[in-house]
This record gives structure tokens, sequence and C-alpha cells, in this order.
């Protein structure tokens, strides 16, 4: 939790994220599980008490895209939420950065690993840009 908070910090002042170099997406995949998450966002902050960490399987598609499900406690069932993550065509992505836009959110999730060894840990930090402003999440798998 203090990393993430300490991260979270860090980047709100920055004008960037920092990503991991040499990003190999395909090493990402598999099952993570989350153990810390940190946001600025009014509704995490309203939210953060009911909140359960939850199991996350990533997977590549014949597209080169990412397949995300996600599998939290909510009350006395498992919901499950599934994700494309979309790669942005930047620049910088031929330098390390997974920058990724899931569809369907309603709002622009720029989602950047800054740190893995792809299979212990991934530090994900995510900008998120909404009508009514933006917000950075932190997580840690």
């Amino acid at each position: 939790g203090v990393l993430g908070l300490t991260l979270l910090g860090a980047l709100h002042a920055q004008d960037t994220v920092p990503v991991q170099t040499d990003f190999q997406q395909d090493k990402l995949t598999g099952t993570w599980y989350s153990i810390g998450l940190a946001s600025n966002s009014n509704w995490f902050k309203e939210k953060k008490h009911l909140m359960k960490m939850c199991t996350t399987v990533i997977s590549v598609t014949a597209d080169g895209n990412l397949e995300v499900t996600s599998t939290y406690p909510k009350g006395d069932q498992c919901e499950k939420r599934n994700s494309l993550y979309t790669k942005t065509e930047q620049p910088t992505a031929a330098h390390g950065m997974l920058s990724l836009f899931p569809a369907g959110w309603g709002s622009k999730h720029d989602i950047r690993v800054v740190e893995t060894n792809y299979e212990e840990y991934a530090l994900v930090a995510t900008q998120i840009s909404k009508s009514t402003g933006t917000s950075t999440m932190v997580l840690l798998y």
C-alpha cells in the first residue's frame, strides 16, 4: 500500500508515467492476484472500504491486444469483468510502453505497466479521463 501511495504521489507530480523498459506484452499473460490498490479518484475514496482484491487473467488476442478478465467478490458471490485492452499506436510504444484503452468503459483509461519481472509482480498505473475530470490509479499484482 505504501509503495502504491508513494508512486501515486510521484505520478501526480509528473507529466508522464514511467514505463517498463523493453516491455514484452506476451510475458504478462497468465493469472495475477491484485494485492494493492491506490487512487486519487473521488469514487475510490468513497468506495474503498467496500472493495476487495481480485484475480485477473490476461491473455493476448490474435490481433495482439490483451483480453483481461477480473473476478472479484461482491456480496456472497463472485463477479467477472471482461475487458479488451487495445494497444495504441503512439511513437513511444516502440520503446517499451504499453498504452491501452479498454473498450466500453465510458471513459478513457491509459494503462501502463510501470515495472514488472513478469513472474512475481507487476506495478500498473492507469490514468482515467472522464467528462468530470481525471484521476490516477495504481495497482500492484
